[in-house]
């Protein structure tokens, strides 16, 4: 791994001198040379090239640099799977094959359908974990008789038109305490002494809180997905959701409301929901989210006065009363049935990530999906 890492970041300076991005041009270049100063196996050396070369055109500004123990691509040439029990991986030194675990969640799809390439990381405390990625079909598409829509929120992550409401209060609770300790760290941070040691251990300390805190935040989004995908699939309803590309970049919150509407993690859900409803055969629609809010859902008028509070909408024309968050997943749905979707989501095939870690050469395992 510290090999292929040193030949990257040599050939990474090389393609920057030149502003190449092309990988046969790179490969023509420095194919030989890699080959003979690193002495790295061809499969290597063309992981090499593809991995520079991607890395480098996603950003022409930088020298893409990467860490010794970075995360190392192997593809279906440099890896085999022997089974469900063991796996072969190139190495300098030959093939290695260890023995490895799957949890009975992935070993099906592991099983059924074939491995197309994996990573080979190392965390922190020192464990080898092996990431493997198969391609999964889109389950057969579910003609909707109607559809599920669906108001994502900070005080309610979620609300369905069938009334169903999903609390934010422990995530905005989370929120509030990671932001409180982040800045008692920063303050710290500042009057450290100056022999380094304190600002190393900050900077360690704000790297674990910030993990904790997604890792908080991704759990009920996978709650979450789970349930609007299984609420849709039973009922033969299709998914709309709201298009919030760019929100941040088109709106400006008052000062107290950043931290929150920053950490407003709708994106995320919303990838969760494409994926898993791909799989399931439901279709997922966006629906322009201007005014969903504002908008009576029984007599069609839309004002700013209408919104009275958070939770509370009241029509200035009909008089309508309802839950502000249900009356716009009202009329997310009537947008979806009625007016011609923005965009209509059927996402690529889904990658499935399998992590796992060999018993011998690679020690421990977890699984995961992607």
């Amino acid at each position: 791994m510290a090999r292929f890492h040193e030949a990257c970041n040599w050939l990474a300076e090389r393609a920057f001198a030149q502003q190449c991005t092309n990988k046969l041009t790179l490969q023509r270049l420095y194919d030989y040379e890699l080959r003979t100063r690193f002495a790295l196996p061809s499969q290597m050396v063309g992981r090499c090239l593809a991995r520079v070369a991607g890395t480098y055109r996603r950003d022409k500004t930088v020298c893409p640099t990467l860490r010794p123990d970075a995360a190392m691509p192997y593809d279906q040439r440099m890896m085999r799977c022997d089974g469900l029990d063991h796996v072969s991986l190139t190495t300098l030194q030959g093939r290695v094959v260890g023995a490895f675990l799957i949890g009975p969640y992935h070993r099906q799809r592991f099983d059924t359908y074939a491995p197309r390439q994996c990573h080979l990381v190392v965390r922190a405390d020192g464990q080898w974990f092996l990431l493997v990625v198969v391609q999964v079909p889109d389950g057969t598409p579910i003609p909707p008789t109607d559809f599920l829509g669906v108001d994502l929120g900070v005080v309610h992550r979620a609300t369905t038109s069938d009334g169903t409401m999903y609390s934010g209060e422990g995530i905005e609770a989370c929120r509030a305490r990671s932001l409180h300790y982040r800045r008692r760290l920063q303050r710290a941070a500042h009057v450290a002494p100056m022999d380094g040691k304190r600002p190393t251990n900050i900077r360690r300390a704000l790297k674990r809180t910030a993990q904790r805190e997604a890792g908080f935040r991704r759990e009920p989004n996978h709650c979450i997905r789970k349930q609007l995908v299984a609420a849709a699939t039973g009922n033969g309803h299709g998914i709309a959701l709201e298009d919030w590309t760019y929100i941040r970049a088109r709106t400006r919150f008052r000062k107290p409301q950043r931290a929150t509407m920053s950490g407003w993690a709708f994106a995320q859900l919303r990838f969760f929901v494409e994926y898993k409803a791909a799989l399931a055969g439901v279709p997922v629609v966006l629906v322009d989210p201007r005014n969903t809010s504002r908008e009576c859902r029984a007599c069609g008028h839309s004002a700013k006065a209408n919104r009275h509070t958070q939770a509370r909408f009241s029509c200035k024309q009909c008089g309508s009363t309802t839950n502000a968050d249900l009356n716009a997943a009202l009329n997310i749905r009537s947008r979806a049935r009625v007016n011609a979707p923005l965009v209509a989501v059927r996402p690529p095939q889904q990658r499935w990530l399998l992590a796992g870690a060999a018993s011998d050469k690679l020690r421990h395992f977890s699984a995961s999906s992607h």
